[in-house]
């Protein structure tokens, strides 16, 4: 790596630098300039703000040279850096350094805090070696489980017609990787793959980009301007989200589908298109149908043929490989030689948990974890709390949560929907069924079966195994705010501060892992 370069060679260090910030269970990118300075704070005038309150208003500067250097403004709670970052986040005790209104250097993909908040300098994602123009498939989608298998042999069959495509599913289970896959597979692969998220635009912007305009159709239009329909022509056009058009908008969409016409604002003369319809959508149409928010013609006009993309909660085989895969990709754009490997507890924490969320949720833990991961292998404590807090309803057999439901609350346990509540002390058990009550009746073998039905359940090896787990992650969070006490000197307002817990909290956790009230001292 040359030293007088933010980065090393190839390809790879062309690109540009951007910042990873992990606050919380959150992670964040921000984009950082070739050259000169940013200002890192909780302020609003910083150029990158960062609202945790364990960073100051103007926290620390950013220069990005060559060479890199972090400078400490006058912060309250620190800026660090080192190998390794906060002990208390990480669960694992390391020297780190201090920054007292002065600078370091540090590399790309190196490490540093601000409080509580971890940051790390790393590179933008490079254009893919395919052009997105094309929707070429993924070549390393990973599709393990059998219902995932089905749909991509269905999709496969579908792509081959000229169909139009309804491709439904919750949010983030990757409806815009199989839509790719169908342009890539079908007859019209060499032509241009147009996508438009129509909930990313608003109503006034969303017919011109669609449909076009001549010159002169509004005020501004200097020239005339095909709109994302024209642009499809001889392709795919994906309408993303299409459940939130406008029903002014549907109407002008069905003429198109029916016709293969459109006429751009301000025009006077259809012009023809050839071009298929994906569609997707998040949303239950046949509902929104019924309330009068989507046109029952337009659903049939585009609901040719039906995908749906199974939740990530139903394909558990493939967790663990898209984690792999997220990992190594978060690494590459860290500057990091290797990704670590993903510890078998690891593993089972991200196998156990619902995902709300879907892939979208996974790749967003993944490059949390490739931030805060300081070994060689993910532990548990670089997850987010609530993955181990919300791991056990998925076992219980809970229902799974609607698609517009939003990942837990840190620390927050989600009931399970399905399990029935235990029976309180006392309580009366309720009346046996007939059946039962002919099995175990006077002068039947009802004792015996009364006496099963007292034992308690064998725990099944997975139940034992999260329950060890849970064991441990209470064992490392007590550790960390042991070690965050230490770090403050027994101040209990830093330490708070330093694990983004309120003091209250705080108090409340080293009552119940029976730490000893520490003593304030010079640090």
């Amino acid at each position: 790596m040359d030293e007088g370069s933010p980065g090393g060679d190839g390809r790879e260090s062309c690109a540009p630098l951007r910042l990873a910030i992990v606050a919380g269970s959150t992670i964040a990118f921000a984009p950082l300039p070739p050259r000169g300075s940013v200002v890192l704070g909780r302020e609003e005038g910083c150029d990158v703000r960062i609202d945790d309150r364990s960073v100051s208003r103007r926290h620390a500067a950013l220069h990005v040279g060559p060479p890199l250097r972090v400078e400490d403004l006058g912060s309250a709670n620190g800026t660090f850096v080192g190998e390794q970052q906060l002990p208390a986040l990480t669960a694992r005790t390391h020297r780190l350094r201090r920054l007292s209104r002065e600078s370091a250097e540090i590399v790309v993909g190196e490490r540093f805090n601000l409080g509580a908040t971890t940051v790390v300098v790393g590179r933008a994602p490079v254009g893919p070696a395919v052009e997105p123009d094309r929707g070429h498939a993924p070549e390393d989608v990973v599709v393990r489980a059998p219902a995932m298998v089905a749909l991509y042999e269905q999709a496969a069959r579908a792509a081959r017609s000229p169909i139009s495509v309804l491709i439904l599913g919750e949010t983030g289970v990757g409806k815009e990787v199989l839509a790719r896959t169908l342009h890539a597979r079908s007859p019209r692969a060499s032509g241009p793959y147009v996508e438009l998220h129509c909930a990313a635009l608003p109503p006034s912007l969303l017919e011109g980009e669609l449909f076009g305009h001549e010159k002169s159709a509004f005020t501004g239009a200097s020239q005339a301007r095909p709109g994302l329909i024209e642009s499809a022509d001889g392709g795919t056009l994906f309408l993303d989200e299409i459940g939130e058009l406008p029903l002014a908008f549907q109407v002008k969409l069905l003429r198109v589908l029916e016709d293969r016409k459109v006429l751009r604002l301000g025009g006077r003369t259809p012009r023809r298109v050839d071009l298929r319809f994906v569609a997707a959508t998040n949303r239950e149409l046949e509902a929104e149908i019924a309330r009068g928010a989507f046109r029952q013609d337009l659903y049939f006009r585009l609901n040719g043929i039906s995908l749906v993309v199974p939740p990530l909660r139903e394909r558990r085989d493939e967790i663990a490989p898209l984690a792999r895969k997220f990992l190594e990709e978060a690494c590459r754009h860290l500057d990091q030689r290797s990704a670590p490997r993903i510890s078998p507890e690891a593993l089972g924490v991200l196998e156990a948990y619902s995902w709300p969320g879907n892939v979208r949720e996974l790749r967003n833990v993944i490059e949390r974890a490739a931030v805060l991961c300081a070994g060689e292998s993910v532990l548990p404590g670089d997850l987010p709390p609530h993955l181990v807090c919300g791991a056990a309803p998925p076992l219980g057999g809970s229902a799974p949560p609607p698609s517009s439901a939003t990942p837990p609350r840190t620390g927050s346990v989600p009931p399970p929907a399905s399990a029935a509540p235990p029976p309180r002390a006392g309580s009366v058990p309720p009346p046996a069924s007939d059946g039962a009550r002919a099995r175990g009746g006077p002068g039947g073998d009802g004792a015996e079966s009364l006496a099963a039905a007292a034992e308690p359940p064998t725990p099944t090896p997975r139940a034992e195994a999260m329950a060890k787990l849970r064991l441990e992650m209470k064992a490392l969070e007590r550790q960390r705010v042991i070690e965050a006490l230490e770090q403050s000197a027994g101040n209990q307002t830093r330490a708070a501060k330093l694990l983004g817990l309120s003091l209250r909290t705080l108090i409340n956790r080293i009552d119940e892992y029976g730490i000893p009230r520490p003593r304030k001292r010079t640090p």
